[in-house]
């Protein structure tokens, strides 16, 4: 999770999701969360002001856990060292649903990326072949 001040993406989804603390006790804290095609930025301020908590989707591996209690869907965010974050929400607010969407559209343009470099280096490795044979 990083720290940023600067200005965020246009916003996917915005609203409030609550978060369970990291301390012994495992309080529900409540937060104020912007979603964007990069992450999901977490406020402490209901106004955004202030540095935002960031959840990059670069260090998620994904969300999983989904799990319904009355009015209420608790779910959890995997980073790739396995670090687990626990969230809950309103039941109609498809937190959960808008948070995977946007993760698998992320992982998916980079997969997109990755590929057309492995293609670029392999037409250069190509290229420099076929030169150094004289063609």
């Amino acid at each position: 999770m990083s720290r940023t001040g600067t200005a965020s993406p246009v916003p996917i989804k915005e609203g409030d999701l609550e978060k369970r603390s990291d301390s012994f006790l495992q309080l529900w804290k409540k937060r104020r969360c912007v979603l964007t095609a990069d992450g999901l930025h977490l406020y402490t301020d209901p106004r955004k002001k202030g540095k935002a908590k960031v959840l990059r989707f670069d260090s998620l591996a994904k969300l999983e856990c989904v799990e319904r209690k009355g009015e209420r869907v608790y779910f959890t965010l995997v980073t790739m060292d396995g670090q687990e974050i626990d969230f809950r929400c309103r039941e109609r607010s498809c937190w959960n649903a808008e948070i995977t969407l946007a993760l698998v559209g992320f992982q998916n343009r980079r997969a997109v990326q990755e590929l057309r470099a492995r293609k670029e280096s392999h037409s250069r490795e190509l290229g420099e072949r076929l030169r150094n044979w004289g063609l």
